[in-house]
């Protein structure tokens, strides 16, 4: 049998309606590989899953879409991985629910390495994002891979850090893999996709469904060490993912922030809960064991050459505040913060936030 004709049977078998993943190993644990689901009789189906996937199994006519499939397939970067293939993400093995078949666009090797989920909040501050992607620059200079969702906030800063480092990064994503989604990060998929994988269980041309969000969270932590929480709302999907990663056995790790800010109530319920505390990214490697570590500097603070400006920011400290409370603290008028603020804000030193507050940005050194 060639691979072609192997493959045929595995994408039937995922493409075919109304057919979850539970029935889908059912069917594999009771048959073997595809190709003996799909000519054994109908009693024989019925006796595994029912009569009413039995019939679906054996009506639908799916040949078009595998067609497609396999012709993406054979273009260069792009990849099918199946249960049964070598390169299939061995730690998804051992997470519950793995998919049956996942498409891949990038270098796949990497879904071999060992790996850490970095995820958060999709309306995340310029201090989160900052944060997020320097702990993910660190993590993968170490050689850590990062995993991520390829959202909005959060999950780009990770994944734009990682790519700086040897451990690149891995965009789970929720529509098909021949979909970008949100649009506004075409350039950074474009980028893993060369640099790192891009990886979906959905069928191509899957569009963006809210539903299929919260189902590849369960792969983002299945496929990784642990996950970092970075900032995050009380309801927040990225709970899901620190949920899904600590029944697994995975750790979870994450960063606390101010008390009055609301995306940081998700990672204190997470720390109350059992999560590690973590406020460096060497706190994760020597939680794991990590081995590989990349000797480096530590990073430091590049403060602005003005004086006032540094004593202004060293004031501010890195929790939200307003122009009235930094006046108490420096004694200086609002007029004369807000004339020193503005030009810290326009060299990335600082942020506005909603509600007249700003908030500092941690920098990285040079």
């Amino acid at each position: 049998m060639t691979a072609d004709v192997a493959l045929r049977g595995w994408l039937r078998l995922t493409l075919i309606p109304g057919v979850g993943g539970e029935s889908r190993r059912q069917l594999l644990k009771a048959f073997g590989l595809p190709d003996a689901i799909f000519s054994a009789g109908a009693s024989a189906l019925r006796a595994a899953v029912g009569a009413t996937l039995a019939e679906r199994l054996l009506a639908h006519d799916c040949e078009r879409e595998i067609d497609a499939a396999l012709e993406w397939a054979a273009q260069p970067n792009n990849h099918i991985l199946t249960l049964a293939d070598g390169a299939y993400p061995p730690a998804l093995l051992t997470a519950g629910d793995p998919p049956v078949l996942t498409f891949a666009k990038g270098r796949v090797e990497l879904l071999s390495r060992p790996a850490l989920a970095i995820v958060g909040s999709r309306n995340a501050t310029k201090s989160g994002e900052a944060t997020a992607e320097s702990f993910a620059e660190t993590l993968s200079a170490a050689g850590l891979t990062i995993v991520s969702g390829l959202a909005l906030g959060i999950d780009a800063a990770a994944h734009r850090g990682a790519l700086a480092g040897r451990g690149s990064t891995v965009a789970i994503i929720g529509t098909g893999a021949d979909r970008i989604y949100p649009a506004g990060n075409e350039a950074l998929a474009r980028a893993i996709a060369e640099r790192g994988v891009v990886l979906s269980e959905f069928p191509l041309g899957t569009p963006a469904i809210a539903a299929n969000f919260p189902r590849r969270n369960r792969i983002i932590a299945g496929i990784s060490r642990g996950c970092l929480v970075v900032e995050a709302a009380e309801r927040s999907g990225s709970l899901i993912t620190a949920r899904l990663a600590a029944e697994g056995g995975r750790e979870v790790f994450a960063i606390p922030g101010s008390i009055h800010s609301p995306l940081s109530k998700g990672c204190h319920k997470l720390i109350k809960q059992g999560a590690k505390l973590v406020d460096r990214a060497e706190d994760i490697l020597e939680e794991l064991r990590w081995e590989s570590v990349v000797a480096a500097a530590p990073a430091t603070e590049q403060p602005p050459a003005d004086p006032e400006a540094a004593a202004l920011l060293a004031a501010m400290g890195y929790d939200p505040c307003t122009v009235d409370g930094l006046a108490d603290r420096t004694r200086l008028t609002a007029e004369q913060l807000l004339a020193m603020l503005l030009p810290l804000e326009l060299d990335g030193h600082v942020t506005q936030l909603p509600g007249g507050r700003y908030q500092r940005i941690p920098q990285r050194a040079a």
